[in-house]
């Protein structure tokens, strides 16, 4: 049976990536937008949901088997914004499709988001992620949250580094980033687990941050 599932931030670097995942996987993915969205890179075979993370309606995720949260209020955004998407957007959306019996909750969160009180320039926006990772894992969903490192454009690598293994100094391209969560979402393959993740080399070898 064909996979219903809803991706918000589907229109994102990551998201446009993911999508693509989820499409060669046999899934049905179903984009959050805004009214204002660009929806012009998705690829044929998206269908769209209208709303906003900030205001999500009761039935956002009705019909849906699976949900992404790889959405994200961006780095120039304000406290205010990153509270209203990153967390309180996340939460939301998490009790709504708990609501509408949701079989798995895929979320996108950030290496550092373990912390409850974290420091550093990143601080406001780990607190943010740290909030609603802890809210989805209490939901009673099935869910998989993954933290990669230093996120890149760069090209898809050999299989991700995934936990202990991981150096927080690396980086991860978005493309191994998506395709992990397309895994998560369609196969369960992190059910339950919460991930940090780097990318690899082709040959096996950790790919370094080149920042």
């Amino acid at each position: 049976m064909t996979m219903s599932i809803l991706v918000a931030g589907a229109t994102g670097k990551t998201g446009l990536h993911l999508v693509r995942h989820l499409l060669a996987r046999g899934a049905e993915p179903t984009a959050l937008v805004r009214e204002e969205s660009d929806t012009s890179a998705l690829p044929s075979g998206v269908h769209l949901r209208q709303a906003d993370l900030t205001d999500l309606p009761d039935d956002v995720c009705a019909g849906m088997d699976a949900v992404v949260f790889a959405a994200g209020a961006g780095g120039s955004s304000s406290p205010e914004m990153t509270d209203a998407v990153d967390r309180d957007g996340a939460r939301r959306l998490i009790d709504l499709a708990q609501q509408a019996g949701v079989n798995r909750f895929v979320m996108l969160s950030s290496v550092g988001a373990d912390q409850a009180n974290p420091t550093g320039d990143l601080a406001h926006y780990l607190k943010a992620k740290h909030v609603a990772d802890e809210h989805l894992k209490r939901s009673g969903l099935t869910y998989a949250i993954l933290r990669p490192v230093a996120l890149t454009d760069d090209g898809p690598g050999g299989e991700p580094v995934l936990g202990e293994a991981v150096d927080k100094t690396a980086s991860a391209s978005r493309a191994d980033v998506a395709r992990l969560l397309a895994e998560a979402a369609v196969n369960g393959r992190l059910d339950g687990q919460v991930q940090t993740m780097q990318s690899a080399e082709p040959d096996g070898t950790h790919r370094k941050n080149q920042a």
